[in-house]
């Protein structure tokens, strides 16, 4: 009996790895998905702004998980260019989104966010700990439309541009007050072991997942350089 019982015990924890480990594949693809359709649409992100990020946060279908209170909670992915933030896109580390009050503008949807980080400062910030947007990294609603003079004295001094799509609308948000954080259990069930996040996507430690072939071909295709 206490053989069998281990047995399925064992079974068990299999099973729950196993589900995890999709989920998270899940979640990897569904950011490419995001991303692709973000970047197709006629008004979308300015290509001098993408082409000066070091890195890309995408966040599909964020929800509120308090009615009235404003609070969100959504899981996604963080990937940034590769040799010193110059090189082709990284494998992406998972990254949560929690709290903050934009909640309320949303009604009730499910919302998809793509956040463009600036500098190395946003980007190691954020893949060592939590990061409080407007306190410990200055976030601002990214502008839309192609031309270059869309980047105000705002967005030019934010560190974290954020981007909403929600009932098929696309606009720039701001996410002040929410948090960023590197979802360490979720990375671990993606790769199958402890891998820090700063050393997914700064350090090369592990390749990309099958996954994220969409969302890095993607990015590679639509801003291979980054423009210093």
């Amino acid at each position: 009996m206490k053989r069998l019982t281990a047995v399925l015990a064992v079974f068990a924890l299999v099973a729950v790895n196993a589900w995890a480990a999709n989920k998270e594949t899940d979640r990897v693809e569904n950011a490419g998905k995001v991303m692709e359709e973000i970047l197709n649409v006629p008004d979308d992100i300015p290509q001098s702004l993408l082409d000066k990020a070091d890195c890309v946060i995408v966040l599909p279908s964020v929800v509120k998980f308090a009615i009235g209170i404003g609070g969100n909670y959504g899981r996604g992915v963080m990937t940034c260019r590769s040799n010193n933030f110059t090189g082709r896109w990284s494998a992406p580390a998972m990254m949560a989104l929690e709290g903050g009050s934009f909640g309320l503008q949303l009604g009730g949807q499910a919302t998809d966010f793509v956040l463009l980080v600036m500098n190395d400062r946003g980007a190691n910030g954020i893949l060592t700990g939590k990061v409080k947007l407007g306190a410990d990294a200055a976030a601002a609603a990214g502008p839309k439309g192609r031309d270059a003079a869309a980047a105000t004295d705002v967005t030019m001094r934010a560190e974290i541009l954020s981007y909403s799509r929600s009932r098929g609308l696309f606009a720039g948000i701001s996410l002040e007050g929410s948090t960023l954080r590197p979802d360490n259990g979720a990375n671990k069930s993606l790769y199958g072991k402890d891998v820090p996040a700063k050393d997914i996507v700064l350090r090369g430690a592990v390749p990309a997942p099958a996954s994220a072939n969409l969302l890095l071909h993607t990015l590679d295709r639509r801003s291979p350089k980054h423009a210093k």
